[in-house]
């Protein structure tokens, strides 16, 4: 499972790096929403909910399924203007001046994206604001998710442009009571962090730039296709005709473990990336994850894991020990060790194994930055 970019025939010149602020506060009303993802923003975000303003805080329920469960495309409007610069403004009040110059009918579909994630690769389908169809179904999947989403849905349809206003406020508030202040903190180090990638694609080229970026990035040999290790299937094109040629790369402060790819058709591609810091470890591959599962889950495999979590065993202890053959273990080891469960070494004529346990200790989290990359 990934999300591929089509890059071919993209100059180097229009993969780009830059903050978005937008794109920043829509990851902090996440963290704010759903702090268990983010337990390393755990001062800030209890400190943040608790000094919110209770009137602020119930507005914010409104509409939090834009940032609670997926994200809105709204929070990346500069990769949704045909025409446009195709990067993120200098400030929150440029980005939202940039979401106001978005039609209806994009605002539309990226506001109701909770309604559409099953056809996000097709873009939707006809717009539910024009086709009465489409509206049908967007109002029935935004009930099936809940009262409030079907109350927000039928007010996003039935007037577009009060709630457009009524959006913008409520993010201004949010910068008043919260964001600029904690945007004045970061932003040097998202800058700094796009000059540095800049730098580095300009002296090292791509592959060195996707790896400095994430481990879940890579390029092909050709350098035509950049693969997004995630458990989605999606698919984008850097040289989309109708939007003008470009790939974006926006780092965050509040993303991790969240590797965010936004490849709706007729946009901008964009990746938006935790910026890296010494105490978050590397994500590992989602193949590798669903291999050590896997491995762990066989009955037998995970008896053996009981006596190799314990002491170093040979092939042949481990036969005696659990009544199967030698043949079988070596079996079940090979699976082990093809999944990076084990230690082995050879101690004269005698191949040892152990389990690892720093790496099976592991597997929760993994597990946990998997499914929410």
């Amino acid at each position: 499972m990934s999300v591929t970019i089509d890059i071919a025939g993209l100059p180097a010149g229009r993969i780009r790096f830059a903050p978005s602020p937008l794109s920043e506060l829509c990851m902090a009303l996440h963290a704010l929403s759903q702090p268990a993802h983010h337990p390393g923003l755990a001062s800030w975000t209890t400190a943040t909910a608790a000094a919110l303003d209770p009137c602020l805080a119930d507005r914010l329920l409104e509409a939090e399924f834009m940032w609670r469960s997926s994200f809105s495309d709204i929070f990346m409007a500069f990769a949704g203007i045909p025409g446009g610069s195709g990067l993120p403004a200098a400030t929150l009040a440029e980005e939202l001046d940039v979401l106001d110059r978005m039609d209806d009918e994009r605002f539309a579909m990226a506001a109701l994206e909770h309604c559409w994630l099953a056809l996000y690769n097709e873009g939707g389908g006809p717009s539910p604001l024009k086709d009465p169809l489409a509206r049908a179904k967007a109002l029935e999947t935004a009930a099936a998710r809940g009262p409030r989403q079907l109350e927000f849905s039928l007010r996003l349809l039935d007037d577009t442009a009060s709630v457009r206003v009524w959006l913008r406020r409520l993010l201004e508030e949010c910068d008043e009571a919260f964001f600029a202040q904690t945007w004045r903190r970061i932003e040097p180090q998202q800058s700094a962090d796009a000059r540095h990638k800049t730098e580095v694609l300009r002296r090292k080229g791509l592959a060195a730039t996707l790896h400095e970026v994430s481990s879940a990035l890579s390029v092909d040999a050709a350098a035509t296709t950049i693969t997004v290790d995630k458990m989605v299937h999606g698919s984008a094109t850097a040289t989309d005709p109708e939007i003008g040629p470009g790939l974006v790369f926006v780092p965050t402060n509040f993303g991790w473990p969240h590797l965010l790819v936004l490849h709706a058709p007729g946009w901008v591609p964009v990746v938006h990336y935790p910026i890296r810091s010494p105490e978050l470890p590397e994500p590992g591959s989602v193949e590798l994850l669903q291999r050590r599962m896997e491995a762990l889950a066989h009955p037998m495999r995970m008896m053996l894991c009981r006596s190799l979590a314990r002491a170093p065993y040979t092939t042949s202890e481990l036969a005696t020990v659990h009544g199967i053959t030698a043949p079988e273990v070596s079996r079940h080891l090979s699976a082990l060790k093809k999944a990076g469960l084990l230690h082995t070494w050879r101690q004269g004529r005698y191949v040892h194994h152990q389990l690892d346990l720093k790496v099976v200790a592991r597997i929760g989290s993994e597990f946990i930055e998997g499914i929410l990359r």
